[in-house]
């Protein structure tokens, strides 16, 4: 796996938080038949794992839950980054069986699949290429969108699928905003993200210490798109670590100054990006 990804120094996405409009549905889904583990459980709420320690995604049905708006901000998908390739080949095979409709594609730092959830909420499944075999010109990697090698994928299934491995991680998250440049401006110059990659149409892939993306924003929905209701279904929030608490104090000041508040609650501080994205920063 991308060692990058896990430097000391790096600020990451760690898991995700999504409201849905049928907990016992959605549990079905997450569990049933993608193999996360149920860690805990409400009524209303549930956290899921791939190692039975750290929660993975958590999902909440709020008591005045709408359906997800289709043409607000918010998500666009979360990524999980697993392993190896043979972990990718194995839940394609897997998800086929379960007659779940996929999308794929060829990121050149990555192999990726795709499909949404109950709730229409876009999850991505992919792993990392070597690092060595990403090109970079200067401080930006290069991207694309090929075709998925499927086949070539596929011939590697000597297994049934049986959930995540234990090193399967939040690789990165993948928001629509309401406007690129101010919001690309929160993440880099607030949250302290680097441009990574910035050739796609009304889009952009951030990240830090040379991993290929943790964040990536775009304004597909168009701009000017609204934020979405608070009880709609979607992003709750997201987890961004931060390596200690002097980046992220630096990172919170840098934010101030912008005009952009936070709030804090017990061991972490949230924040809401200029599209109303809300974030959960840890250390």
């Amino acid at each position: 796996m991308e060692t990058k990804f896990f430097q000391a120094s790096a600020r990451y996405v760690d898991s995700v938080e999504l409201n849905v409009t049928d907990l016992e549905k959605s549990l079905y889904f997450y569990k049933g038949i993608l193999g996360l583990q149920v860690m805990e459980q409400s009524d209303r709420h549930a956290a899921l794992t791939a190692d039975g320690k750290h929660p993975l995604v958590v999902i909440h049905q709020p008591v005045r839950v709408t359906v997800k708006e289709k043409q607000a901000t918010g998500l666009y998908h979360f990524a999980i980054l697993v392993p190896e390739r043979k972990d990718l080949a194995q839940l394609i095979h897997h998800l086929a069986e379960q007659k779940i409709p996929l999308g794929g594609a060829d990121h050149l730092v990555s192999e990726a699949i795709y499909f949404s959830d109950p709730d229409g909420n876009g999850i991505e499944v992919y792993h990392d290429r070597s690092s060595e075999e990403w090109a970079w010109n200067g401080s930006e990697v290069a991207m694309a969108t090929d075709p998925l090698d499927t086949d070539g994928l596929l011939d590697l299934v000597k297994d049934s699928w049986n959930g995540f491995p234990e090193a399967t991680r939040m690789g990165h998250i993948h928001l629509h905003a309401r406007d690129l440049k101010e919001t690309l401006e929160y993440y880099t110059k607030g949250l302290g993200l680097d441009i990574a990659n910035h050739s796609y149409p009304q889009a952009a892939f951030l990240s830090t210490e040379g991993y290929h993306h943790h964040v990536a924003l775009n304004t597909w929905k168009g701009e000017g798109a609204p934020s979405p209701s608070l009880h709609s279904a979607g992003l709750r929030h997201f987890t961004l670590v931060y390596p200690g608490d002097s980046e992220r104090e630096a990172a919170l000041q840098r934010l101030e100054k912008m005009g952009h508040p936070s709030e804090k609650q017990d061991d972490a501080v949230y924040v809401t990006d200029p599209s109303g994205n809300s974030i959960k920063l840890v250390i």
